[in-house]
């Protein structure tokens, strides 16, 4: 994993809004009308090609296909991939419509169920052993993404995927003896992506959003224990699908949740970043950029980053309309580096910009306006961390006047 070791390498956390041409295919796919397959394959190597370039002119480091081949939203494009879900209507009503922060603004809540497009209407139920057998799909992905990178210079590259506790979030279980057996069947099942891509010679970055939101969906009525109980578990599942796979080739990104609510029941992040650092991993990618989190870089005065782990803070918010100033981009980036090392920090946003191909939080615009402030505060930064001190010259010491007593 390439390092910040001369100025401030740029990054993002993956997604990207689609362009609208391969919108209309993934549309008809999804209302399962006939499309022309051929069309579609050039439609996305094409759009693929464009976005990397775009993020290569931007000035981008580390960059990553937009996540263009997923037809499904970061977390359910793996029913695409894994055997032994089987799909059903909706039993009881939106699954994701509780946790505290619903329940302590409703009508918010249901303004927003009513605006924003559910993203599946179908229960995932686990009716067989998990098996992974997305190699073909995925093989697509790393092919379209390789030819792209062909075409530009940068740094590194990286393909973003669902993290075992993300997996398919309110998963259904009627095969396995319990919740953690199916689990476990997931992550063993996950190892094959994740391997893929390291293999083909790209960082693998491991979404998980879910374990931090699950906090606000268990306690209450579960207890903090119970849940800080969970997360040890998920961490321990999580280590064992990454594990032989090399540490430098993972990057773990964890945030609150995309959506755009209050968040005010969000789960602290020196409450968890304990189990956190506990994954086997090359970088960890966390958001800090909106007003609920953007003041827990003080967490690492007190936590130590793992030797040789960096660490890629979300700097701009995928959250609002609003572009960051480059200079307080690069003040956020800085007080950081102060903390951890400047060779241990790459700049990021706080999570996608397109957690479902028609799930936005920004226009398209606005979204590469964000990047490129991240470029020019990363640019600043640089500056700011690098700048030599001036060369101080020995001057002969003047010569002071003694007083003269008084007489």
């Amino acid at each position: 994993m390439k390092r910040s070791s001369n100025r401030i390498l740029t990054t993002h956390v993956g997604s990207l809004i689609r362009p609208p041409e391969l919108l209309e295919f993934i549309r008809a796919m999804q209302d399962r009308f006939l499309y022309d397959e051929a069309a579609y394959e050039k439609c996305l190597k094409d759009s693929v090609a464009a976005v990397v370039n775009k993020q290569a002119d931007i000035g981008i480091d580390v960059v990553s296909d937009g996540e263009y081949g997923k037809h499904i939203s970061w977390s359910q494009y793996v029913l695409e991939r894994l055997s032994g879900f089987e799909r059903r209507p909706f039993s009881g009503g939106n699954p994701f419509a509780r946790g505290v922060d619903r329940t302590r603004f409703p009508e918010f809540y249901a303004e927003l169920d009513a605006r924003d497009k559910i993203e599946t209407t179908m229960d995932s139920v686990a009716v067989a052993p998990i098996k992974y057998t997305g190699q073909k799909l995925l093989q697509k992905d790393i092919d379209n993404f390789k030819a792209a990178l062909r075409k530009v210079k940068v740094a590194e590259a990286f393909m973003p995927v669902a993290a075992p506790a993300s997996v398919i979030p309110d998963r259904k279980n009627e095969y396995y003896k319990n919740d953690d057996a199916l689990l476990a069947g997931i992550g063993k099942a996950m190892h094959t992506e994740y391997k893929q891509i390291v293999d083909n010679g790209f960082l693998v970055q491991l979404d998980d959003a879910r374990t931090a939101v699950t906090f606000d969906r268990m306690v209450p009525p579960a207890t903090m224990s119970q849940y800080l109980k969970w997360v040890a578990r998920h961490v321990e599942i999580l280590n064992d699908a990454i594990k032989g796979l090399p540490r430098e080739k993972i990057r773990y990104h964890v945030c609150w949740g995309s959506w755009p609510g209050p968040h005010t029941s969000d789960i602290p992040l020196k409450t968890i970043v304990d189990l956190i650092l506990k994954l086997k991993v090359g970088a960890f990618v966390i958001e800090g950029a909106n007003p609920r989190h953007e003041h827990e870089w003080r967490v690492w005065e007190d936590v130590k980053l793992p030797d040789g782990v960096v660490l890629i803070p979300g700097v701009i918010s995928h959250a609002t309309n609003i572009v960051e100033h480059p200079e307080l981009v690069a003040e956020r980036i800085v007080r950081l580096a102060r903390l951890v090392g400047r060779e241990n920090v790459i700049a990021s946003t706080d999570c996608g910009f397109a957690q479902g191909p028609f799930h936005r939080r920004v226009h398209p615009s606005i979204m590469w306006a964000k990047l490129a402030a991240l470029v020019q505060g990363a640019q600043i930064a640089t500056k700011e961390l690098w700048k030599k001190s001036a060369t101080k010259k020995t001057l002969p010491k003047a010569r002071v006047p003694k007083r003269r007593r008084a007489a």
